[in-house]
């Protein structure tokens, strides 16, 4: 369990990060406000980003699972799934077990959301299908890290922000289009660095939190390792979603026709695979729980195929 200090470093942490991510954007967004609109843009953009700041602890978990179509797990049931997080829940003394939902997409991907107390963890169809129980336990492991570490709030904050600029971007994209005449004449009188400020937003944003939540998640693997009581278990879910999802620069492109899924911002701050790996196999050997006892075959999908089909989502097909 954390000690008092160590909680203390992740909450000090955890404000630090939020400052420096919602103070870049804010003077990125503020700048191409005041570009177009003078001083009275940079206003309503200000208004604007307090407000996200405020609001976005209180936004239910259950909302931001139901932008992914997500489907709650009945932990009444007793399906493997719900055992597990009960499992890793108990060995991390959490106070409330978190909810799971299976999100309808091919992709690889896992997040936590919500509050320490009330905090849920997504799996998509793709990663059930992936990996295998060991595999998947160390997964949910390095999540419910997240979750007792307290990660969850500057996690949500960056998820919204995101969403944010790439409305903005969508926001340059329609001024381009509606002042192409101007524009080729050269008397617009909008700017067109606003407009590429505006257009990269969502870029900026990712890279911002590359740059802030590196130690982080080197915390959540160390503690989830702990947690398992099985290194390697996560360090192999580790390869396998580096082969079958790609590079981080894939997240940094503008959304377009044919992209595979709209993923939630805080899995684009990670640190290199061969990194995370190494020091998860270092820790091999070292003092932690007995391993958890998981039979290594893929875990089935509860909720079975019928949601597993390509969607349409503004500005195309979304997998």
């Amino acid at each position: 369990m954390l000690d008092a200090s160590r909680r203390y470093a992740h909450k000090l942490r955890n404000v630090s990060h939020s400052l420096v991510l919602v103070g870049g954007l804010t003077m990125v967004t503020a700048f191409s406000a005041w570009l177009l609109w003078s001083w009275s843009g940079v206003i309503i953009t200000l208004t604007w980003i307090a407000g996200l700041y405020l609001l976005v602890p209180r936004v239910p978990p259950e909302m931001v699972m139901r932008m992914y179509s997500a489907v709650k797990l009945d932990p009444r049931r007793g399906d493997p799934l719900t055992q597990m997080v009960a499992t890793l829940s108990q060995r991390a003394e959490l106070t409330a077990v978190p909810d799971v939902y299976i999100i309808p997409s091919s992709t690889l991907n896992a997040f936590a959301t919500g509050q320490p107390d009330k905090a849920v963890i997504g799996l998509t169809e793709g990663l059930l299908r992936r990996l295998d129980a060991n595999e998947l336990a160390g997964v949910l492991a390095h999540e419910i890290s997240h979750v007792r570490n307290n990660d969850l709030a500057v996690m949500g904050l960056a998820d919204v922000m995101t969403r944010f600029t790439q409305v903005l971007s969508y926001l340059a994209l329609f001024l381009s289009f509606f002042n192409l005449p101007a524009i080729l004449a050269g008397q617009a009188d909008i700017s067109l660095l606003a407009l590429v400020l505006l257009y990269l937003a969502p870029s900026i944003n990712s890279l911002l939190q590359l740059g802030l939540s590196r130690t982080r998640e080197h915390d959540a693997d160390r503690e989830g390792a702990y947690l398992t009581g099985n290194p390697r278990a996560l360090a192999s879910a580790l390869h396998k979603l580096e082969r079958y999802q790609g590079r981080f620069w894939e997240d940094l492109a503008f959304p377009v026709p044919g992209r595979r899924i709209p993923q939630p911002s805080l899995l684009r701050s990670h640190p290199t695979t061969e990194d995370r790996v190494e020091r998860l196999l270092a820790l091999e050997g070292r003092s932690m729980l007995p391993p958890i006892e998981v039979a290594p075959e893929p875990v089935a999908s509860p909720t079975g195929a019928a949601a597993m089909r390509p969607r349409t989502r503004w500005p195309g097909v979304w997998y």
